[in-house]
This record gives structure tokens, C-alpha cells and sequence, in this order.
């Protein structure tokens, strides 16, 4: 899965703040980082890529809407539950785990459905004033994290539970237990899993500690204490602080992320009236970039720094990196790009103008591997039979740049129209068992309302399935 910072709100019902978004301004002196981070995938081994290329295609070709799960219940997961958790809402989240779809909708309800029987199997919100605001698969012990704020203490601290997937398969969510209790969460505290490292950082605003905690069995590692550190980025193997902006330079330090053993500490010089953008670390690279300046890429381990023309990179709204292949992708303006350390532009990908300007978590997957980006986009202009309120869904190679595949609005028609003909949805020929009949009468939505305002999306490597979620609150299944 992919490393994500949730950060305590006091208000229930607010957009889920993940991925190292910006904490408030006051007292940070403009050193928060105003760029969020978004999927951070494990490396994984490397595959031709001429077959790679044509194994995408082929695993994408006849994908199509086979399922459609509602996440809303007009009577509430249980009695006496606060009256906002009954209204429907839009999908903010989705994560899969053993034939499980996990959904969680913007009100802090969460749903779990099986793909076995596709039907909704439980509820995870465990008590009547449980908001849930984000979820973490975390694999090392095949558990499903949940992260909630809750009325009784008026939504203001985050509380973590741990349950394992055999216990939510059996329609048993009340089954898990308490992590971190020893934490005060309150804003602007948080909770950051990172499961490239199998690590857990939270951060204590009450006493301003940072602690570490191991994923895989939840104790703690070690802490950090020290008010002048303003923000901790994380990356393979080690952990950058940033501390209170200095005259002219800001302090670093670069620590090991497994006994937080200081590795190197230094300065780095800065304008001295220029608010800065981002600061980042990736492995032995440090990217800073200040308002109207420079993107500087600095080495750490030999100084050596390089510049890049700040009219070749503009201030991204988002970045994600790739461990493997040492790339970094920038997201500005509905767009996608992807660099290299030397600063140099690697790939801009075709027809890939991404839906939603906001760029988030949400609607982008990238695989394990590294090598494809799965993006609700806008759909073809100029294709006279997409539909004009319905994206798509495309399946991108990220060192080429290259659309491999893509699931579009072309009828309006919904699945159980599917006539066996060899434009099945719009999908490519295949013939139409009685199961698939079966399944797809249950599905009440056309895929052009299936691809409207999709607000979520996940991609299931195992099964080869996409899921998506929309503002109504509802789940779509894209199977071939």
C-alpha cells in the first residue's frame, strides 16, 4: 500500500487530510509543505518492458462494469447513530484486502462488501458516534487499520484500531483493538503509516514528540523531542527533519528511520524573503524550491547541487516517487510529468488531462511495479459518442508515457443490455456466460453514470479489478 499522514481535525465531516498535507500556518513560518505527497509504493521487481507493455494491454482489454455496492443505509450501521452518518455521502477512500472492498464515505461511514458473494458484509463503525476518517491495509499482519474521531470528545483526537481481515470477513468489525493509546492526537497532531519502511510516526502536539513505531507488531522504537522541528519527511530507509527556518538557512537533519541514529546534519541556504514551496527528501536527494526560484536538487552525501529553471518546473500541486525506478512524478494543472534527479524531463504522457484539478490520493493508483498510472481523466473531446458529464478511466505507462487502455462512456446503456455483440460496453468482444448475466443484472447503473464525478478509485493487482466510488456513495466493480 502507500504511506499516508492523517492529521487530527476538530470538525467531523471535513475532507480526510492524508499524504502530508499542510498543517495550519500559525507558527510555521511558511516551512509546512505545501505540496502533498501522495502514493508511495514498495519496489518491486522490475519486468521487460516491450512485456510489460502488451501484458497491460492484454490485462486491461475486456475490463468492464460488472458490480455496482451502495454504501448507504437510510436507518443508520446502528441504533441511536448521529443523524449526519445517515445521509448519503461521496467516496473518499477504498481499499481492498482478500476479496474484501473496504469504502469509505466522506459522513465517516465505512462499508465492507464481498466480492465472493458481493454482497455488503458489515459495518467497521463499531459505536454510534464514530466518525471514521481514514483506512491503512497494513499486510504485515493482514489487518485493516481505521482511523476515527469520535462526539464524545467533540471529533478532536484521533484514535487508531486494528482489526484482522478474518475477523471483518466474518461481519465481526468490534473484533479488534486499540492502538497508540498512550498518544494524544489532537490537532494538529497525526498519524502517518509507511509501509515502505514498515514504520508508524505520530506526533504529539501536547508535549511536540514525535515517536516511531513498528508496523508489524505496533511497539515503539524510539522518539523525538525537540520544539523546533517543524516538519519530518520520510523515505527508504531514513527520515528528514526540517527545523525552524534559521537567518538565511534552514537546519537539516537526515536520521536513520530504524533506531533514529543521526546520519548527517547540515544547513541549507535560502533567499531570505522568499516563502518556500517544498522541501524533499528522496534517498541521498534533497529537493527545495522557493517562490519564484529555482527547483535546487542537492546530493547530500558530496554537496554537489543542481538547478532547474524555474520556467521548466513549476511549483506541482503534488508529487509521488518512484523507489524503483528513480524517477519522481509532478501533477500541476490537471496534468502529469515525470522527472529525473538530474532534472531533467523524463516522460509527459498523452491524452491524460486528469478530471479533478485538486489532485489527490483518491484517483490515482499507481502499480507495484512502478510502471503504469491508473487516473480518472477527462474524457475525448472530440470522440462524438462519450458522454459529456463521464470521464474515463486510463490505464497509462509511466516511462513512455504512453495510454495502453482506457474505460469509456460510448453507449448509454447499462450491463445487463449486453447483447454478446463484439462491442460489449464498448469493451471489445467476449462472449456472456449466464453468471456474468446474473452478475451484472444486480448492476443499476450505465457505465456512463458509473464513470460520472467518480470521487475514489483503487486498483486490485491480485484480481485484476478496478474499483471506483462516486459522490451518491456508491462502488463500482470493473472486472474482465
Amino acid at each position: 500500500m502507500d504511506g499516508r499522514r492523517i492529521t487530527a481535525s476538530p470538525r467531523p465531516c471535513c475532507g480526510r487530510r492524508v499524504v502530508a498535507k499542510k498543517r495550519p500556518r500559525g507558527g510555521m513560518d511558511g516551512f509546512v509543505n505545501s505540496v502533498k505527497k501522495l502514493q508511495r509504493r514498495e519496489i518491486g521487481s522490475k519486468r521487460d518492458r516491450s512485456f510489460s507493455m502488451s501484458d497491460a494491454q492484454e490485462r486491461f482489454r475486456n475490463i468492464h462494469l460488472q458490480e455496482e455496492y451502495d454504501t448507504h443505509d437510510p436507518k443508520g450501521h446502528c441504533a441511536m447513530v448521529l443523524p449526519f452518518l445517515k445521509k448519503r455521502s461521496k467516496i473518499i477512500e477504498i481499499v481492498a484486502a482478500r476479496d474484501i472492498v473496504f469504502a469509505l464515505a466522506q459522513s465517516g461511514v465505512c462499508a465492507a462488501f464481498s466480492r465472493e458473494s458481493n454482497r455488503r458484509i458489515c459495518f467497521l463503525n463499531v459505536s454510534p458516534d464514530e466518525v471514521i476518517r481514514s483506512l491503512f491495509y497494513n499486510k504485515n499482519n493482514d489487518s485493516l487499520i481505521t482511523v476515527s474521531v469520535y462526539a464524545s470528545d467533540n471529533f478532536s483526537s484521533l484514535k487508531c484500531r486494528t482489526t484482522r481481515i478474518e475477523y471483518l470477513r466474518r461481519g465481526k468489525p468490534d473484533a479488534g483493538f486499540a492502538l497508540f493509546e498512550s498518544e494524544s492526537l489532537k490537532w494538529p497532531g497525526f498519524v502517518e503509516f509507511d509501509d515502505v519502511n514498515g514504520k508508524v510516526l505520530t506526533y504529539s502536539a501536547q508535549d511536540s514528540i514525535y515517536k516511531v513505531f513498528d508496523l508489524k507488531n505496533y511497539t515503539m522504537l524510539y522518539s523525538i523531542s525537540d520544539k523546533n522541528v517543524q516538519e519530518i519527511k520520510i523515505s527508504p530507509g531514513i527520515m528528514l527533519l526540517i527545523f525552524t527556518k534559521a537567518s538565511g538557512h534552514v537546519p537539516l537533519k537526515i536520521l536513520s528511520i530504524e533506531d533514529g541514529t543521526v546520519l548527517k546534519s547540515f544547513n541549507h541556504l535560502l533567499h531570505r524573503n522568499k516563502k518556500v514551496d517544498f522541501i524533499e527528501q528522496f534517498n541521498e536527494k534533497l529537493l527545495v524550491k522557493q517562490e519564484n526560484e529555482n527547483l535546487q536538487i542537492l546530493d547530500v552525501r558530496n554537496s554537489e547541487l543542481t538547478e532547474v529553471s524555474r520556467a521548466e518546473f513549476m511549483t506541482p500541486s503534488a508529487f509521488i516517487f518512484l523507489y524503483e525506478n528513480q524517477l519522481f512524478l509532478t501533477f500541476r494543472n490537471r496534468t502529469v510529468a515525470v522527472w529525473n534527479f538530474r532534472g531533467e524531463l523524463v516522460t509527459s504522457f498523452e491524452d491524460h488531462l486528469l478530471w479533478h484539478p485538486d489532485c489527490n490520493t483518491n484517483n490515482i493508483y499507481i502499480t507495484s511495479d512502478q510502471d503504469l498510472i491508473i487516473s480518472y481523466c477527462k474524457a475525448d473531446s472530440d470522440d462524438p459518442l462519450s458522454e459529456a458529464t463521464a470521464g474515463s478511466i486510463n490505464i497509462s505507462n509511466i516511462l513512455t508515457g504512453k495510454c495502453l487502455a482506457k474505460i469509456k462512456a460510448t453507449e448509454r446503456r447499462r450491463s445487463d443490455d449486453c447483447s454478446c455483440s463484439t462491442n460489449c460496453n464498448g469493451h471489445g468482444g467476449r462472449s456472456c456466460n449466464a453468471k456474468k448475466r446474473i452478475q451484472a443484472s444486480r448492476t443499476r447503473s450505465t457505465v456512463a453514470e458509473a464513470l460520472e464525478d467518480i470521487t475514489a478509485l483503487f486498483y486490485d493487482e491480485e484480481h485484476n479489478e478496478i474499483y471506483t466510488g462516486n459522490s451518491f456513495g456508491l462502488i463500482h466493480v470493473w472486472s474482465n
